[in-house]
């Protein structure tokens, strides 16, 4: 708890609010008149929209609707979304040489879903490790010799931001299609989105590794999880896309192994694409939808549930179907505590997506063939932050665009934190149980 004009807030109450005010300034700032191109009209919505999303969801064109002064406060709000406001809070401090109070020091805890006080030093890791990893990948773009120095350098700076920050914005109006035969292009943007998704608190003990010659549970756990995601990814878009036939035309048969494999890297909370996602199969969708709701990794840049989530229940479940009495990795047993979390996350979220996906059917004017589809995707989309869509984002009304906003906010800030927000939580514990009695189960 924190107390600001005798008012007292708990810690997932300050960070919702904070979220809430860096997107009202960030609309405010895209709501002035030079933020956007002449003859462009910005509303509230469309300013709102865009600056909730490091999704990359927009109603607008972020190459053409916004002049350079709002496409760097886009820019911004990509850091500031990507790393969380408290990460910027933090290297304010740092900047005045001001010592952090024990309040902020709690609230930073609480914002990157560190165990211990011990791991703060992590945010010093953050702010150096993505400052560092967007730099070389800002000079690794070879923007400069097709747009010319002072463009070159912004789009390098620009799509450097956005990847790294799994947001999905582009300046080309077709995201990365332009760059569908471009091997070079798709492997900085690969590794940018790669490096951004694995999580700050992975990356520490991957640098620590030489030192100590260990990996936490948390680490290993996300490694595997990730890495088994990304090899099933690529194998089932090899099957339902059949190495992406349908652009045989368009793409060499090694280019269109290199797009495949992009693809399986992307949704899970990038949105950089190289061409529409109309142009997938069924399964192709559907399978997608799943990466997306997945997300990447828990104090990462990227959203949806996290790849420690549905990995701690996969082995949770293999452990119940096999009778055994705990879940074990890596020659460790989780808590129950991590067990409930996990399983209550899942819940919440399904039950999020399937209330938004409902209404959506019902208010929006959809296509008439495969309106579900649409719907689905674009929630889904939504909630993982990854801001793909199907191309119904601009014909959503006001309510279908409010709830877009809040999927994308509950899936940014964390299902927890809204959550808690919203009901009020408290942690103090009864000091009082009822009888335990079960009931039938399958």
């Amino acid at each position: 708890m924190i107390e600001i004009n005798k008012h007292k807030y708990t810690f997932p109450k300050i960070l919702t609010f904070g979220f809430l005010i860096v997107i009202f300034m960030g609309t405010i700032l895209l709501s002035l008149p030079f933020a956007t191109r002449p003859g462009e009209t910005t509303n509230f919505m469309t300013a709102s929209t865009s600056a909730t999303c490091v999704t990359g969801l927009t109603l607008v064109s972020t190459a053409h609707h916004w002049t350079l002064f709002g496409q760097i406060v886009i820019a911004v709000l990509m850091e500031v979304g990507g790393l969380g406001f408290m990460t910027f809070a933090v290297m304010m401090s740092l900047l005045v040489r001001q010592r952090m109070r024990m309040s902020t020091r709690l609230l930073t805890q609480e914002a990157l879903n560190l165990d211990h006080l011990s791991q703060l030093n992590v945010v010093y890791l953050i702010i150096r490790l993505s400052l560092l990893i967007q730099l070389a990948g800002g000079l690794f773009f070879d923007f400069y010799p097709r747009y010319g120095l002072g463009k070159g350098i912004w789009f390098s700076i620009f799509h450097s931001i956005s990847a790294f920050c799994n947001a999905g914005f582009d300046l080309f109006d077709n995201s990365m299609a332009n760059y569908a035969n471009d091997p070079y292009m798709l492997c900085v943007l690969a590794v940018l989105i790669i490096a951004g998704s694995l999580g700050f608190l992975v990356w520490k003990d991957i640098l620590n590794y030489p030192k100590y010659h260990r990996l936490s549970l948390h680490t290993q756990l996300a490694l595997r999880t990730g890495a088994v995601l990304f090899i099933v990814s690529v194998v089932v878009y090899f099957i339902t896309e059949k190495n992406l036939a349908q652009l045989s035309d368009k793409l060499s048969f090694s280019n269109r192994i290199l797009n495949t494999i992009f693809m399986a890297i992307t949704p899970r909370t990038a949105g950089l694409i190289t061409f529409p996602y109309t142009d997938l199969s069924a399964a192709g969708l559907a399978f997608t939808v799943i990466l997306m709701f997945i997300g990447g990794t828990p104090g990462s840049t990227a959203g949806g549930v996290k790849t420690t989530t549905i990995g701690l229940l996969t082995i949770q479940s293999f452990a119940t179907l096999r009778g055994q009495r705990d879940t074990t990795f890596a020659h460790r047993r989780f808590t129950q505590e991590n067990i409930y979390r996990a399983l209550t996350l899942l819940f919440v979220a399904l039950f999020i997506l399937l209330v938004s996906i409902l209404v959506l059917a019902e208010t929006q004017d959809l296509p008439e063939h495969d309106s579900l589809a649409y719907v689905t995707f674009e929630a889904v989309a939504a909630f993982g932050t990854t801001g793909i869509s199907l191309g119904i984002t601009t014909n959503l009304n006001l309510l279908g665009q409010l709830i877009i906003m809040f999927l994308m906010f509950v899936g940014r800030v964390g299902i927890y934190t809204v959550m808690f927000s919203i009901l009020n939580a408290s942690t103090a514990a009864k000091n009082y149980r009822y009888p335990e009695e079960s009931v039938l189960i399958g």
